[in-house]
């Protein structure tokens, strides 16, 4: 059985209780999440406080704390980690921001190397994509899953099931808005 069916069958294992499952499943998820997490911190701020292995750490407590979730497979199971990975950044730069009232800075574009670096408030980028979530859900989805998951295109548009081309224009869109938003 490749890798893919096998994280498959034990994601659904995991969703019918089996908690051994989990365990199971972790070793062949790591190096994806590790992959993950290191995409978006390689962007902070030297110094930044989270380290790869503490943001893969933080998202597995949460991962194991959703028992019952039901698992399609390992697209969706990667979809939910990088929102979980946004929602541990973003709640650690608020932290953060009330500890010293300056926000952490990030660039939108690092999932996208083509394009040139800019520096973005996290916690104003949480605002934005909430604000955009009543305009456009799936192109929320696909900032999260290309800013936070650091998935490819492909991967992106799997994970969503739709075409490669729908999530290119709605990714460009998401960016230009969030662009706009965010340099009010």
């Amino acid at each position: 059985m490749d890798e893919a069916h096998r994280i498959t069958r034990l994601l659904r294992e995991w969703s019918e209780g089996d908690r051994q499952a989990i365990e199971k499943l972790m070793p062949l998820v790591y190096d994806e999440l590790h992959r993950q997490a290191h995409a978006r911190l390689r962007h902070e701020r030297p110094g930044h406080s989270f380290q790869t292995t503490d943001l893969i750490h933080e998202a597995y407590i949460k991962l194991v704390d959703h028992p019952g979730t039901q698992w399609d497979g390992r697209d969706q199971f990667f979809a939910f980690s990088a929102r979980i990975m946004r929602n541990i950044l973003v709640d650690h730069a608020r932290s953060k921001q009330r500890m010293k009232r300056d926000g952490l800075r990030i660039s939108l574009t690092g999932a996208d190397p083509a394009t040139p670096e800019q520096d973005l408030d996290l916690i104003a980028l949480d605002q934005a994509l909430d604000r955009l979530a009543k305009i456009d859900e799936q192109q929320v989805r696909i900032v999260e899953l290309r800013y936070f998951g650091g998935l490819s295109l492909e991967s992106t548009a799997a994970a969503l099931n739709i075409s490669r081309a729908t999530t290119a224009r709605d990714w460009n869109v998401a960016r230009i808005w969030l662009h706009r938003e965010l340099t009010r």
